[in-house]
C-alpha cells in the first residue's frame, strides 16, 4: 500500500470515527463520511465496501493505538510481577479512553459487543502475544511458576476481556476502598491466588 494511499484511508477511517462519535453508526451514512472527509462517495466505496466495513476499520485503528501502548509498557525494564500489574492497569485504563473518547460509540460498544468482537481478532491474538511474552519472562527471572505459558496468557487475556464492561461503567473502581488497598487486593489475586497456602514438611 503507498503512502498516498495508505493517508487517504487513514483521513477516511478518522473523520469516519468522529462522525460515529458525534451521530452514531445508526445516524452516520456512507454519504455523510465522504462529504466530511471531502473524498467523495467514490473515493470512499474504493476502500471500503459498506459502513460496516468503516466501523471494522475504525476499531481496528482504535486498538491499534492500544497495541502501541501495550507494547511501550511489555518493552520496559521491569521485573515481570511489576510489569504484569503494570500492564493490567495501563490497559484497563485505556480501553476505557478509547470507548469514552469515541463518545455514542460507547453505547455500540455495549449493545452491539458481537460487532466489536469481530472487529478485535486481530487486537486478541496480539494481546495473547503480549501477555505470554511477559509470563515466560517471569518464569525466566523466577518470578513466576507456570506450567503452561500459552493457557496462562489466554486466561489472563479473557478475565481482562470481561472486566473491560465493569470497568468502564465504573463498578470496579476501587468498590469504596482506597486505590492502596484495590491495588493489593488485585496483587494478591493474581500473583497468591485464593487458596490458603499450608507448610509442606
Amino acid at each position: 500500500m503507498s503512502i498516498s494511499v495508505s493517508k487517504t484511508r487513514e483521513v477516511l477511517v478518522d473523520v469516519a470515527r468522529q462522525l460515529f462519535a458525534r451521530m452514531g453508526f445508526q445516524n452516520t451514512t456512507m454519504n455523510d463520511i465522504a462529504q466530511a472527509s471531502q473524498k467523495g462517495r467514490r473515493t470512499l466505496y474504493t476502500y471500503f465496501k459498506s459502513k460496516d466495513d468503516v466501523f471494522d476499520a475504525v476499531v481496528e485503528a482504535e486498538l491499534d493505538k492500544l497495541v502501541d501502548s501495550l507494547l511501550e509498557v511489555a518493552a520496559r525494564r521491569l521485573p515481570a510481577d511489576r510489569k504484569l500489574i503494570t500492564y493490567i492497569y495501563m490497559r484497563l485504563h485505556a480501553v476505557k479512553a478509547i470507548v469514552f473518547r469515541n463518545g455514542t460509540l460507547r453505547a455500540a460498544f455495549f449493545r452491539d459487543i458481537w460487532r466489536v468482537e469481530k472487529a478485535r481478532k486481530k487486537f486478541d491474538l496480539r494481546e495473547t502475544e503480549i501477555l505470554r511474552d511477559i509470563l515466560n519472562d517471569g518464569v525466566n527471572e523466577g518470578l513466576f511458576s507456570i506450567t503452561d505459558i500459552d493457557m496462562t496468557a489466554y486466561i489472563i487475556h479473557h478475565a481482562l476481556k470481561g472486566l473491560e464492561v465493569p470497568y468502564i461503567r465504573g463498578h470496579i473502581n476501587g468498590w469504596g476502598k482506597s486505590k492502596g488497598i484495590e491495588r493489593q487486593n488485585v496483587l494478591n489475586i493474581i500473583f497468591n491466588g485464593i487458596k490458603v497456602k499450608h507448610n509442606v514438611y
